[in-house]
């Protein structure tokens, strides 16, 4: 971690431009609004922009056509992503030496690649592949032939239950559970009977699971989330979605078996999406939003209505798409009904 460098080194690292003294020393990192002197913050918008006249900061990452001849800019043509690099420059993840815990327990078969760091009381079945760089944190349990990619890191009471395949430089926080049951039940004679679950999850390259974390198994094939996904914490994954790549799920989403969701969607908090439906690339689906049909690409859907008896929801549920026609014909009738009511002169 450096304790001080100069705004060009930082200039440099993140592929920017500076405008004032580039031997400005920084020493740490900071938010707009609290930065003190010393730190360098970032400023993107309109809004933040003009806060930094105020600012104790000692430089600035902004875009690059900005200017502020009293002070210490670094023009980027992303500041906050820009931001991120040097906030983890400053702040680099603290990793434990490598080595395997005496208390962890590894079966037979097992695969283990170079550099990995396995916690205190972790279980790992049998045949399991865990590649390089790998950090299992305390407490972590693998089943029988799981596969995990280089540089994957892995955080406490999580666990990746047989068969899962988990690719590089995966993050899966606290708590999640990947390859749970899918929800698949039969009914005879008002009992409900276990359908068999007998797929796998699959996790691709640079997905980030938040904490809390249920992603079930297919019953068939596999449950399947794509490269570059995150997602926040709380959120379940039925059994056999597919979550495309780059995709966001925030807070506290579900999403049903069988359902599909595209490349570079957005899922915001609470949604809930039914089971074999599709949504469409680069859709968002607003916070608290039920989704029961398919969301075309690029489509924005919301809602979050007052709970109501369900009869009464099914048919508001008719109602609501004509809302608009319906505003403008009651404001035509309002106005003629204006009109006859006027005196006769």
């Amino acid at each position: 971690m450096p304790t001080s460098i100069t705004l060009k080194a930082i200039a440099d690292q993140v592929g920017g431009h500076v405008l004032g003294d580039p031997d400005t020393i920084i020493t740490g990192v900071g938010p707009l609004e609290s930065a003190r002197e010393g730190d360098i913050t970032f400023a993107e918008k309109g809004p933040s922009l003009q806060k930094i006249s105020d600012s104790h900061a000692t430089g600035f990452l902004v875009p690059s056509d900005f200017s502020c001849p009293s002070k210490n800019l670094v023009r980027v043509k992303n500041p906050r992503l820009a931001f991120a690099a040097i906030l983890s420059w400053f702040h680099p993840l603290k990793r434990p030496a490598p080595g395997i815990h005496p208390s962890a327990v590894i079966g037979e078969g097992c695969r283990l690649g170079r550099e990995i760091c396995i916690g205190a009381g972790c279980v790992i079945g049998e045949r399991v592949t865990i590649g390089d760089g790998v950090w299992l944190h305390p407490l972590v349990a693998i089943g029988d032939d799981v596969a995990i990619g280089n540089e994957t890191i892995i955080y406490p009471h999580v666990a990746i239950l047989e068969r899962c395949r988990i690719g590089q430089r995966v993050i899966i926080h606290a708590g999640t559970t990947i390859g749970s049951d899918g929800y698949g039940f039969v009914q005879e004679g008002g009992r409900h009977h276990k359908i068999p679950q007998t797929g796998i999850v699959r996790i691709d390259d640079d997905v980030e699971l938040g904490a809390g974390n249920t992603i079930d198994r297919a019953t068939f094939g596999e449950t399947w989330i794509q490269t570059g996904v995150k997602t926040d914490n709380q959120v379940h994954v039925g059994h056999n979605v597919v979550v495309g790549a780059h995709t966001l799920l925030v807070a506290q989403v579900g999403i049903a078996g069988s359902t599909t969701i595209g490349q570079r969607a957005i899922l915001a908090g609470q949604a809930g999406i039914a089971g074999h439906i599709h949504i469409g690339d680069g859709a968002v689906v607003g916070p608290k939003t039920g989704v029961a049909h398919s969301v075309p690409a690029k489509e924005i859907v919301s809602g979050g209505l007052a709970p109501m008896p369900h009869r009464t929801w099914l048919r508001v549920q008719h109602v609501v798409p004509n809302l608009p026609e319906l505003v403008k014909q009651v404001r035509h009738l309002e106005k003629r009904v204006s009109e006859l009511e006027r005196p006769v002169k």
